[in-house]
């Protein structure tokens, strides 16, 4: 068998192992959601490249070429955190063909040969492809305008890749963020140096070059993605035999009991598993220190820069900071413990003391936005009924819908492990269209209310339902875990099958 056909036996099991993953059937429904708003995403992208054709006809100092070269770096930028939310590193898909006689690089290929081909990489053809009809082809020339595609379809495969090193040193700990921090400061160093003007003319040249017809911008861009593929194949290899040679270690950890929590019974003992959990267990304490240097770092910005002070970035940047947590840890409920989910269906109800647990423990973790976003009512900002608003809401309405997940979740999160573990593929699409619908409906109940009544009905209408929710968790709570008791046969084995 040569490589083309082992590259073909891959993508057909890749496939197959996705029909028959236990998500499938839900992913399916999901895919339509994520879909509906995928074809919104290309309406803004056209939308955009309306804009972008308009600055770039205007412009009398550069040609729509050399603008839209300027403007690359912001693109690019973008295109690298949106991958965060679907593309995977390739070491989820490796561990069951590592043991096989086959080429110990194919697998790796095999997937950075998926990774360069795929959608992900055209979708910002929705406003490139428009741009180029309203602004390069009439005037600059059906070569100068396949010219300019192809050269950011190469920076588009090469940022692909790029972000698949990122990530995989990123998975490792979280200083590695500093690596693409220090990157992205030195593409947008011209900016801090003579400012922004000089900088879209530094990037422009690309288009200078393109338009003229050099060849040099070709032969560098698809050097550079050669480069970072060649790169790419060794750093997601390397960590993958890490991972499989690597030695157990055990740590010690000072046994901590919290005297005020096991007077509450069992939802207190699971509350300290939860924080133990939290502390000891590699990818949930990583998770966990992700999600609050987010919330840090948001709440500083809004806190004291005038960036987002317009209404509409108020409303978004206030209802995201308070379900940060919740988007990132909540939505995988019950994926943890589906390492020991045998354990928690010995006993009645032992699945609903936890559900209350967790929702006890990740209610108060909302104080920790809470205290850090005072600082814009002290300034006059915001004001403090807003505040309190948006986050009642959040342990109300939002941490309701995010619970549901617990019926559906059934892929168990690897503890410790990140890489070669069967359920290494985390995201999942169910998950994605949860994780929708907390971050639109809360956006256009609050805009469509401000529009017809203003901010403070609009602010006491959302505590209303905040504490209505909140008051009626017992219920919805209860009804999570009778639908999960119906189905949990289902659960068991599916968390039983991706440990």
């Amino acid at each position: 068998m040569n490589k083309l056909e082992l590259f073909k036996a891959l993508r057909k099991h890749r496939i197959l192992a996705e029909k028959r993953a236990f998500s499938f059937e839900q992913n399916k429904a999901a895919k339509i959601l994520i879909g509906i708003v995928y074809a919104f995403m290309i309406i803004y992208l056209i939308f955009f490249a309306v804009i972008f054709s308009m600055a770039a006809n205007d412009s009398r100092s550069m040609t729509a070429v050399e603008f839209m070269f300027g403007i690359s770096p912001f693109i690019l930028t973008l295109d690298f955190f949106i991958r965060f939310l679907a593309q995977q590193t390739p070491a989820q898909i490796i561990k069951p063909y590592i043991l096989l006689p086959i080429p110990k690089y194919t697998c790796i290929d095999m997937f950075i040969f998926r990774s360069l081909f795929n959608w992900g990489n055209v979708t910002w053809f929705a406003m490139l492809v428009p741009f180029v009809f309203m602004s390069v082809l009439f005037s600059e020339g059906i070569w100068v305008s396949l010219g300019f595609l192809f050269c950011y379809y190469l920076l588009f495969l090469a940022n692909s890749q790029w972000y698949s090193i990122a990530r995989a040193y990123i998975n490792d700990h979280l200083l590695w963020w500093l690596l693409p921090i220090g990157v992205y400061t030195a593409i947008f160093l011209p900016a801090m140096i003579k400012g922004w003007k000089f900088f879209i003319k530094f990037y422009a040249n690309i288009g200078t070059a393109i338009s003229e017809g050099s060849i040099l911008p070709y032969l560098l861009l698809v050097a550079l993605v050669v480069i970072l593929a060649l790169i790419n194949r060794k750093v997601q290899f390397s960590h993958i035999w890490k991972e499989l040679s690597r030695t157990e270690k055990t740590h010690s950890y000072a046994s901590r009991h919290f005297a005020f929590l096991e007077k509450r019974g069992d939802v207190g003992q699971y509350i300290q598993l939860e924080i133990k959990s939290t502390q000891r267990n590699k990818n949930v304490r990583k998770g966990f220190i992700f999600a609050s240097a987010i919330v840090l770092m948001m709440s500083l910005l809004i806190a004291f820069t005038d960036a987002y002070d317009s209404q509409f970035m108020t409303n978004f940047w206030c209802l995201y900071n308070y379900v940060i947590y919740g988007a990132m840890l909540v939505i995988k409920i019950m994926c943890n413990e589906g390492n020991y989910i045998d354990c928690l269906m010995v006993r009645r109800e032992n699945i609903l003391k936890l559900l209350h647990a967790k929702y006890i423990f990740y209610s108060i973790i909302l104080f920790f936005p809470f205290l850090l976003m005072l600082p814009t009512v002290f300034t006059g900002k915001w004001s403090l009924l807003m505040l309190i608003s948006y986050g009642v809401f959040t342990a109300g309405f939002q941490y309701f819908i995010l619970f549901q997940m617990a019926v559906y979740n059934k892929v168990t999160t690897p503890l410790n492990t990140k890489f070669i573990s069967k359920g290494g593929m985390e995201n999942n699409y169910f998950q994605i269209a949860a994780q929708m619908v907390a971050f639109i409906v809360p956006m256009v109940m609050v805009t469509t209310m401000q529009t017809l009544w203003g901010n403070s009905v609009s602010d006491i209408v959302m505590l209303l339902i905040g504490i209505a929710f909140i008051a009626a968790h017992p219920l919805w709570l209860r009804n999570i875990y009778q639908r999960m008791m119906k189905k949990k046969y289902i659960l068991m084995e599916g968390f039983r099958y991706s440990r």
